[in-house]
This record gives structure tokens, C-alpha cells and sequence, in this order.
């Protein structure tokens, strides 16, 4: 059994100390990388159509600028094998701050890119590649974080502490959408469509000083350590996977598959309402939209994003207490029934009840999303972790997140209505509660009862 660390034994202290640091570094890495992430869908909605894709119609260039959104979440797969192989291999840190350094490179290059206008075809070309670049980091950087964040907390606060990378989606938003805001107050409609929408891709630079933190006062996890003691002790491989990859598939391929569709639900209802209604709610009633103003809606958006880590800090909390699998039926559950409400009130165009909808709709998300960090860790064991994690969260990158805003374009315009979104939400939804019936819980009764472990503090495995 695991031995506690108490907070009276000697570097007690110091370890709780420098395990608080791990989660702040954790918390700001990751709200960094996913506000480069998310800032590209606030520019593929409201921007890029214009700048790269000027010769098409509205509809067809949203329908292209979401295209290059969606690059990223197919590149999101291929970033996670390759950071899990290594990641497995010689570290989570390793991998971590290369995916950082990616992200930020790629996101400040995009700020810099050229219009259509200037230099044609190879402006959009460019921006691919750039988004791609995005997604492999992204895909990279996921698996990374919430690792180090788990593998270094005690049995019973794995829940609490994988929150510090989860909260980063909803944090990254936020610093996104008011950048965009911000920059949009600031500026005229030519000068914000001119350059003013290049600000918030080159604030990426942040990133610097992070990755120089990592690098000298982040040690990687307690449990991957130990597999390379062990390792080095036995002078050979036998604890550390040569191809962890292909024994994750093997081996836990159903674990995987399983683990993606956990995601279905808050990641279809979570892109729908950031990148989809963005693009519908400020579009022009005449294009099928519903003409409201960009502020409006990106302020309703922005608003949610800054309570919902409070509700991931508390799922996560309380899968601690009760369990992971709870909650996560729960959140799917909440977001099957809400699916057709949200529209009822966001189709009224009012951003008192554009925000009321959302803000359900992000408790269903926040359910689901708070112990998932923990849960998509503790299915596998630590030799394949990164591999295993990372390649199922990341398959529902490419199956559900990066085409919802697509899905939804695509289904107002054939139909004139909102209600095949809705459908299409409850199937995901539907989809979440499945694969969470279907997989074992890993926050035991065993485990959540046991009197020594001891909440907040790393043990030695």
C-alpha cells in the first residue's frame, strides 16, 4: 500500500508547498494554451472569413474559416500519440514544455500572417499549417498537465488536482473573448478587421516565462520517476513501455474508445455554444442568423467561462468523495435534457437568456468535464498512461469538437432551424451517459475510505 507523506515528517511542508506550485503552474500553463487554442475559434467566426476568404460568400466562407478551426482538433490525435509515445518514454515535463513552446510559436506567427488581399492563395495556406501546428501541441499539452497534476497528488485529492488543468479550457476562453472584446471596443471595424484582431494571437508571448518556470522548478511526477528507478535498479526497460502506443491499443483499446465518448457530451454543447452560436447569433437574420450584436454574445460567453471553474473545481472535489462515474452520468444527463431548451431561449435573441441558457448548459459540461481529468488517468496503469489518456481524449477532439461548429452551420442552413442541433446535442449526451455506464469506476470505496492517505499531499506509489 502506498506510504503517506505526513505534514509532520521531515519536507513535508516543502513537498506541500512545491505540489500548491505544480497546481498554479498547472492552472496558468494550461489556461495559456488553450486561450491561444480558443482565440483562433473567436477569429474563425467572427474574422477569418473576411481576411482569408474574401471572394466567398458569407456562408461558404464561415463554412471555411470553421474548416481551418476543425484542422486543429484533426491534428489534436496525431499531437497526443506522439507527446504520449515520448511522454511514456522519457517524462511528462519533456513533453510538456515542448508542447507549450509549439503552441506559443504557432499562435504568434498566425497574428503575423499576411491577408488573402496581400498575398492570395498562400494566406490561408499558412494558417493551415499554423492551426495544425496548434493542435499538435494541443493534443500534446492535455496529457501532459493533468499527469503531472495527478501523478503528484495523494489517492484522495487526484479529483481536486486534475481540475488545475481542466479549468484551463473555460479560463483560456475568458482571456480570449475579452481580448477580442477588448481589442474590438478599442478599435474601429476596419482597423479591428485591418489589424486590431492580430493583438490577442501575439499576447501568446506569455507563454515565455512559464516554459522557463517549468524548466527549472517543475520536477516530473512521483509515479514516472519511480518507473525509471526502477527501471535503472533492474538495468534494463522492463517498467518503461517501448511501444506504449500500440500496447494501449492492444491491450485497452475498448478503455479508449470508451474514454472518447465520455467527452462527446460536454465537448458538442461546449463548441456549439463558443464557435457555432457565435458565428449564427451575430450573422444577419437574411443569412439565417440571428443578427445579434458580437459584444453581446461574446460577453454572455465570456461571463459563463468565469464561473464555470468553480463548478469543475467542486465536481472534481467531490468525485473524490463519491466517485468519478456519479458525476459524469449526472453532467451527461443534464445536457440530454437541456439540449432543446437552450435554443428555445438563445433563438429569442435576448442576452439576458442567451446567458441563462448557456449557464445550464455549462453546469452539465462543468459535471462531466471536473472528474474526467482523474478518471481518464486512473483507467490506465502509469506505464501507458500518456498514451492511453491522451489518444482517447484526443479522439473526441476529431470525432465531436472540431466538427460541432461545422454540424451546426450545416444543419441551420439545410433546415432554416435550430432543432437538428438539438438532436444532435441529446445523441451526444446520450453517447456520454453510455460509455460512463459502461466503464469501472476508479475512485473506489477502498480507496476514498482509506485512513492513510492523506488529503492533499503526494505519496510515494
Amino acid at each position: 500500500m502506498a506510504q503517506s507523506v505526513s505534514t509532520a515528517a521531515p519536507g513535508g511542508v516543502e513537498k506541500l508547498s512545491a505540489h500548491r506550485k505544480l497546481l498554479a503552474a498547472g492552472l496558468f500553463g494550461s489556461s495559456i494554451e488553450w486561450y491561444d487554442f480558443f482565440v483562433y475559434g473567436t477569429a474563425a467566426a467572427l474574422v477569418f472569413p473576411k481576411v482569408f476568404f474574401p471572394d466567398a460568400s458569407a456562408l461558404v466562407g464561415t463554412l471555411l474559416a470553421f474548416s481551418t478551426f476543425a484542422i486543429g482538433f484533426i491534428a489534436r490525435p496525431l499531437g497526443g500519440i506522439l507527446a504520449g509515445h515520448y511522454g511514456d518514454k522519457i517524462g511528462r515535463k519533456p513533453m510538456v514544455l515542448v508542447c507549450l513552446i509549439s503552441m506559443g510559436l504557432a499562435t504568434f506567427l498566425i497574428g503575423c500572417l499576411p491577408s488573402a488581399a496581400a498575398i492570395g492563395s498562400a494566406a490561408p495556406i499558412l494558417l493551415v499549417t499554423l492551426r495544425f501546428v496548434q493542435g499538435l501541441a494541443c493534443g500534446g499539452q492535455w496529457g501532459g498537465i493533468v499527469l503531472l497534476l495527478t501523478e503528484s497528488a495523494g489517492p484522495k485529492r487526484r479529483g481536486f488536482a486534475g481540475t488545475f488543468g481542466q479549468m484551463g479550457v473555460p479560463l483560456g476562453l475568458v482571456m480570449g473573448n475579452l481580448a477580442m472584446i477588448v481589442v474590438n471596443s478599442a478599435t474601429s471595424d476596419a482597423a479591428f478587421m485591418s489589424w486590431g484582431w492580430r493583438i490577442p494571437f501575439w499576447a501568446s508571448a506569455a507563454l515565455i516565462p512559464l516554459v522557463l518556470y517549468i524548466h527549472f522548478k517543475v520536477e516530473d511526477s512521483p509515479e514516472f520517476r519511480e518507473l525509471q528507478q526502477t527501471a535503472e535498479a533492474k538495468r534494463g526497460q522492463e517498467q518503461i513501455a517501448q511501444a506504449p502506443l500500440s500496447e494501449a491499443i492492444r491491450f485497452h483499446w475498448r478503455k479508449i474508445l470508451l474514454g472518447a465518448g465520455l467527452l462527446a457530451a460536454t465537448n458538442s454543447a461546449f463548441y456549439v455554444a463558443i464557435a457555432g452560436f457565435l458565428s449564427y447569433g451575430t450573422r444577419s437574420p437574411a443569412e439565417n442568423g440571428l443578427g445579434m450584436d458580437r459584444n453581446t454574445v461574446l460577453t454572455a460567453i465570456m461571463v459563463v467561462s468565469v464561473m464555470m471553474p468553480f463548478a469543475i473545481v467542486w465536481a472534481g472535489k467531490i468525485s473524490d468523495s463519491i466517485g468519478r462515474r456519479p458525476l459524469i452520468i449526472l453532467g451527461g444527463g443534464v445536457l440530454l435534457l437541456w439540449a432543446f431548451p437552450f435554443f428555445w431561449l438563445a433563438n429569442t435573441a435576448s442576452g439576458v437568456l442567451l446567458f441563462f441558457a448557456m449557464l445550464i448548459s455549462s453546469i452539465g459540461q462543468s459535471l462531466t468535464y471536473g472528474p474526467l481529468a482523474a478518471f481518464m488517468a486512473e483507467l490506465f496503469e502509469p506505464r501507458l498512461r500518456y498514451s492511453g489518456a491522451s489518444l482517447g481524449y484526443q479522439l473526441a477532439a476529431v470525432a465531436v469538437s472540431g466538427i460541432a461548429p461545422l454540424v451546426m452551420t450545416w444543419i441551420i442552413a439545410e433546415t432554416a432551424s435550430t432543432a437538428g442541433v438539438s438532436i444532435y446535442l441529446a445523441a451526444m449526451a446520450l453517447v456520454t451517459v453510455y460509455c460512463a455506464w459502461r466503464l469501472p469506476e476508479t475512485n473506489s470505496e477502498a480507496v476514498r475510505t482509506d485512513p492513510e492517505a492523506v488529503p492533499g499531499l503526494p505519496t510515494a506509489a
